[in-house]
């Protein structure tokens, strides 16, 4: 049984510049991301993180909420915030197994990003999880995003400028209207 496994904790990374981090929380069971919240919040605030916070309506909203916020903000961290709780139908495995897909793929993408969806049989484990006073799971979240942030900042190349929101996409024009035989459009 987990609960009785110790496991070691990494410290808080130290940061070389200041750094800012997007909160992405599903309140579908709002008591369980009140307290999740709590945690992120702050375990951001003890490493002297400034944070932005932004709800979605579930599980399933967050990576491409996050997608969304990589590709066209300046945040150089992402906390993904919720909970799925089994139910009597396999939604639950689609929910859990397509977030946690879905953020993976973000994280390979170069997204510095703490999964604290919480995927749980039951309401008494997502509450052990989520309190703060006991799993505090919301806090693990922001440090996985801190240490990711880290080890980012040190790989990043001598020279080499911090990473920028990607650049907007060009549009592709396919086809011209108008007749193109006389030259207009």
């Amino acid at each position: 049984m987990a609960g009785s496994e110790s496991h070691y904790i990494l410290e808080r990374p130290a940061l070389d510049r200041p750094a800012r981090v997007l909160i992405v929380v599903a309140p579908y069971y709002k008591d369980i991301a009140d307290m999740l919240l709590a945690g992120a919040r702050a375990e951001l605030d003890a490493a002297g993180v400034a944070h932005e916070t932004v709800e979605v309506p579930g599980a399933l909203e967050i990576p491409p909420a996050i997608a969304t916020a990589h590709r066209l903000a300046n945040y150089d961290g992402f906390v993904a915030l919720g909970c799925v709780i089994r139910g009597e139908t396999t939604h639950y495995d689609t929910v859990c197994n397509d977030s946690s897909r879905a953020l993976m793929l973000l994280g390979l993408e170069g997204a510095a990003l703490g999964n604290g969806i919480l995927t749980v049989e039951n309401r008494a484990q997502a509450e052990a999880r989520a309190d703060p006073a006991r799993m505090n799971k919301g806090a693990g979240a922001a440090a996985a995003a801190l240490h990711l942030i880290a080890l980012a900042r040190r790989w990043t190349r001598p020279g080499t400028p911090a990473p920028t929101p990607a650049p907007e996409r060009e549009t592709i024009l396919i086809a011209e209207s108008g007749d193109s035989e006389k030259g207009t459009a």
